[in-house]
């Protein structure tokens, strides 16, 4: 990999991936705390448990990681 001022370009793409993934997670959590954090699309059931809540946020932090 090149480096950039002494940084690799896939750590800086690593970090940035990692920014969007914190983001995701962040945004999830305090759907989560809101009330308004539901299953499925905007029809699916609210979600009341906590663990439920992450796994939901892990899963969509994936997605947001992997897209580019």
């Amino acid at each position: 990999t090149r480096s950039v001022m002494g940084i690799s370009r896939s750590s800086i793409s690593k970090q940035l991936k990692g920014s969007r993934k914190k983001k995701k997670v962040k945004r999830v959590m305090k759907e989560f705390k809101e009330g308004t954090l539901r299953s499925g699309s905007k029809t699916g059931k609210k979600v009341k448990n906590r663990k439920q809540a992450i796994a939901i946020a892990m899963s969509e932090g994936r997605r947001a990681s992997r897209t580019t």
